[in-house]
């Protein structure tokens, strides 16, 4: 019984180290901040194995009438956008996952201003994850 007990034991704290939350350093660029960001890379079975990530995304130039957004993807899939506010710093807490796989390996996360359709965004560097 003590085995079986420090076998369960033992896995929990493995999953509990896979699930933990890293720091992201400060992003930065033009009009738009993305700061106190963590980010996680959950096991499998665990919110989808996906990459998940919070921080706050701040308009840094809010007179310019711009708005801002943070995009993340996983590796095979497309670039995710979750939008901020304009004149605001809106804190974004969101998973990024593979539906067809038990968990991802690769991870991307930027964040941008949205300069309208006739000039281009401006984003700041972006983060490459790898679990």
């Amino acid at each position: 019984m003590a085995v079986l007990a420090a076998g369960l034991f033992f896995t929990g704290a493995g999953s509990a180290v896979a699930d933990a939350w890293r720091n992201m350093p400060t992003l930065r660029s033009t009009g738009v901040k993305l700061t106190k960001g963590k980010y996680t890379m959950y096991p499998k079975f665990t919110k989808h194995g996906g990459f998940g990530f919070k921080a706050d995304l701040v308009d840094d130039e809010r007179g310019d009438g711009h708005n801002v957004y943070v995009q993340a993807r996983v590796e095979g899939y497309s670039w995710r956008r979750f939008n901020g506010q304009q004149k605001k710093t809106v804190r974004i807490q969101k998973e990024v996952y593979d539906g067809a796989a038990l968990y991802v390996s690769e991870a991307w996360i930027r964040a941008c201003r949205d300069r309208g359709s006739l000039r281009p965004d401006n984003c700041t560097r972006t983060l490459h994850y790898k679990r």
